[in-house]
């Protein structure tokens, strides 16, 4: 039998390998890192996952799509974009991720992306491979009709790489409802299919899921009450900070604010704002979602109970509750030593690994509960999934029994997350439990379909 020892270096120059492979992807170095350090005891207790080059068939996505998307502005002039989709694993169901559209956008974020959805999909216990896509288009500052003509143009290509038995797309950073009703439109358009569960996140009445807004933000306020449960707490009374102010963040502030908490913190790229009130969320929604604007217009409309702060860190205002909602990698060691140090009781990832490895080790060792991406922030692919077999059925559940369907898959989530860490020796370790639980699922199908 192999041990612990032989596994983790076996798994050492595995993870050398891959960034001999991937150069120049530091993101999907990180996202590998994170997974496979937590897998020597499960392929310790488990051989037959290090046999078939199963790990190394996991880390290798089965397709990655690069390709050109040109698109007229409104001046006529032409732009050129790259455009992607990486389809990682799908032995338990139909690649499904987001797009995302923003100027970081590159192959490395891809596959970092796509990899973290194959564990997260996988935790909703639902049936869906993992994969994502994007490209590094800025619809920030755009009309509706450069939006259009660049989503007209990116689905031309896109187009014969999905389907609903095959890849799933749904919406990501700068990808909302206008731009998935574009994209819809040019699929229905080249195909002559009503092929509704080709893409997730539609209009409520053409398809779309009431709740799959709401989804991620609800789901990551539901694992990190799920977490303070297990130390004997609630969210009542308690002050939480969260980073963003997209869909996520907005969601996340108004599922604290149903549970008793409170959230005085939103940001953007131009600063944070500070409301020692909380967030008002109807004047958020307003700024953020019907005019598109920056959060200094909050400071300025709310009133004398908030303040716009330039640049700086929104991890600097002391709170019981965190949840970066923003982006990768935007809450680094001395983030986490300042949270520390103002007493923060739990960060629960509302974005894809907000949170630097460094980050992670400092919060866990000084006991703070941490609910990792891949298990807190996964309401959203679940609701996506749900969204999907009212489209099979052509049915539309009600808000109230999609949100109770929510509620219980993120418990779930958590239980099972929490168990497979006490099951491996390390108890409350949210990061391991993920890991493992995800990875066992998909192991397990890979194993039972063979070496392809």
């Amino acid at each position: 039998m192999t041990t612990r020892s032989e596994t983790r270096t076996a798994l050492d120059h595995l993870l050398t390998e891959i960034e001999h492979r991937n150069p120049a992807q530091p993101e999907f170095h990180q996202a590998a890192h994170e997974v496979l350090e937590t897998l020597a005891p499960v392929i310790a207790a488990r051989p037959e996952y290090a046999e078939p080059g199963l790990i190394e068939r996991l880390v290798e996505p089965e397709r990655q799509v690069i390709f050109r998307v040109p698109w007229q502005d409104d001046q006529g002039r032409v732009h050129v974009n790259r455009g992607f989709r990486v389809e990682f694993n799908s032995a338990l169901g139909p690649y499904k991720g987001g797009l995302r559209f923003h100027p970081s956008v590159n192959l490395g974020v891809i596959k970092f992306l796509g990899f973290e959805q194959i564990f997260k999909n996988a935790l909703t216990g639902l049936g869906i491979g993992g994969g994502k896509g994007g490209s590094d288009f800025d619809p920030h500052g755009r009309s509706d009709a450069e939006v259009m003509r660049f989503c007209q143009s990116f689905m031309t290509e896109l187009y014969r790489h999905i389907g609903e038995h095959t890849d799933v797309p749904a919406g990501d950073i700068g990808v909302g409802g206008r731009e998935i009703g574009y994209l819809f439109g040019q699929y229905r358009r080249i195909t002559n299919r009503w092929e509704a569960g080709v893409l997730t996140g539609k209009g409520q009445g053409w398809g779309g899921s009431l709740i799959r807004p709401e989804a991620t933000g609800y789901g990551n306020v539901l694992f990190a009450a799920a977490m303070l449960r297990e130390r004997g707490e609630d969210l009542e009374g308690q002050t939480a900070v969260v980073s963003g102010s997209g869909n996520v963040a907005i969601y996340t502030i108004e599922k604290l604010a149903a549970l008793g908490a409170n959230a005085v913190t939103c940001s953007d790229s131009s600063g944070y704002v500070v409301d020692e009130k909380g967030i008002d969320l109807d004047l958020l929604k307003q700024i953020k979602e019907v005019e598109r604007g920056r959060v200094d217009a909050y400071a300025e409309r709310r009133g004398a109970s908030a303040r716009f702060v330039p640049g700086g860190r929104v991890w600097d205002v002391p709170a019981d509750i965190a949840l970066p909602s923003a982006t990768q990698n935007e809450l680094d060691e001395n983030d986490a030593a300042t949270l520390i140090r103002n007493g923060v009781k739990a960060v629960s990832e509302g974005a894809n690994m907000p949170a630097t490895p460094e980050a992670v080790h400092l919060l866990q060792k000084a006991g703070v509960a941490f609910g990792p991406g891949k298990a807190a922030n996964a309401g959203g692919v679940a609701v996506s999934a749900l969204e999907m077999a009212q489209n099979h059925a052509r049915t539309s559940w009600s808000a109230a029994r999609v949100e109770e369907e929510l509620t219980h898959i993120m418990n779930d989530i958590h239980t099972t997350c929490h168990e497979t860490a006490e099951r491996y020796d390390a108890p409350g370790d949210y990061v391991t439990g993920a890991n493992i639980a995800g990875f066992e699922r998909v192991a397990d199908a890979m194993l039972a379909q063979g070496v392809i």
